[in-house]
């Protein structure tokens, strides 16, 4: 039989929301002060899943959208970018959710988002689609979805299918505090389902906000290590991020682009090391191809600032081959 290409690859499922950014036209202003918006398709869970499939990989997205007009056209955004859609629940009853962002003037981000509910929320247990989630090698997810039920019993009921059916569990909790009750209520909850991941991503500020500590060192990342882990992901913006593993641990290097958004960097970061590592996990225990894995993880991050807005913004192989070659 012959093989027709991606259906050969191995699924990686993405779990979460989806929802709609919307960006002031103009940088470095305030909401208020925005002049007017266009509206960016977003939600960390969604663009890795768009992230893999630019790279080649296979993926598919699991989650709720509300079945008005920007729910179909978020569907359809994936549909176009070749994730396959069998998991998506549409809600009649609630909206897809929007995100206000403003975009300092360094490209860093403020939110502001309107959900009460929104569709992501309601997400049931019994509306998973099972034998999806069956069949990922790599099952990804955040924490937004473990804000409020139902959406948490959905989630933790689609992890447990995922672990016992053998997938790799991939966890960035992509802290969004503004959505949370509390401080105290989102660390409680992150790190409630910490030990059941194999690899983790934390950014420098997920890694301050977890574990009350100041310090980027090695000494504080290893308070969040876990016995079971394969890997932990430090990611430290234009400074490259830092890896551990049982058996060794380091840093690598970030490439020096113009930032313009950094939108969907984290999101593009660990959608290429998922594509990675999809049919060769032996790779984390190989410190050489572990930090060449990084080093293409890291330059799609980088192509990812360069452009406004995450999803166009993911790259292509094309794009990161270029990039690699320019800074052998």
């Amino acid at each position: 039989m012959a093989s027709n290409g991606v259906n050969d690859k191995s699924l990686i499922v993405s779990f979460g929301e989806m929802l709609i950014d919307f960006v002031p036209t103009t940088s470095g202003v305030s909401l208020a002060e925005a002049p007017g918006f266009l509206k960016a398709p977003g939600g960390a869970p969604a663009n890795v899943a768009i992230a893999v499939a630019r790279l080649g990989g296979k993926s598919a997205f699991v989650g709720k959208l509300g079945d008005d007009e920007f729910g179909h056209m978020l569907a359809g955004i994936l549909k176009e970018n070749d994730v396959i859609a069998s998991g998506i629940n549409f809600d009649t009853g609630a909206r897809t959710a929007l995100a206000f962002v403003t975009l300092r003037a360094d490209g860093e981000r403020e939110f502001m988002f309107y959900r009460n509910p929104s569709a992501d929320m309601l997400l049931r247990p019994e509306e998973l689609n099972l034998e999806l989630i069956r069949s990922a090698k790599v099952f990804h997810y955040g924490s937004i979805s473990l804000i409020v039920e139902p959406c948490r019993s959905a989630h933790l009921e689609a992890m447990k299918v995922a672990k016992e059916a053998g997938a790799l569990l991939s966890y960035d909790p992509n802290l969004r505090l503004p959505l949370w009750p509390s401080a105290e209520e989102a660390r409680e909850q992150i790190l409630k389902i910490w030990d059941e991941a194999d690899v983790i991503k934390v950014s420098d500020v997920e890694l301050e906000f977890l574990t009350g500590s100041n310090k980027i060192d090695d000494e504080t990342a290893l308070t969040l290590w876990r016995p079971n882990f394969k890997l932990l992901l430090v990611t430290l913006g234009e400074n490259g991020c830092k890896y551990y593993t049982k058996a060794f641990h380091g840093t690598v290097e970030a490439f020096q682009v113009k930032t313009i958004d950094t939108t969907g960097a984290g999101d593009s970061f660990i959608g290429a090391l998922l594509c990675k590592i999809v049919d060769d996990q032996s790779v984390l225990e190989d410190e050489q191809k572990l930090r060449e894995i990084l080093r293409f993880a890291n330059a799609c991050g980088a192509i990812t600032t360069t452009k406004k807005g995450a999803i166009p913004a993911l790259p292509t192989p094309a794009e990161v081959h270029k990039l690699l070659n320019a800074s052998k």
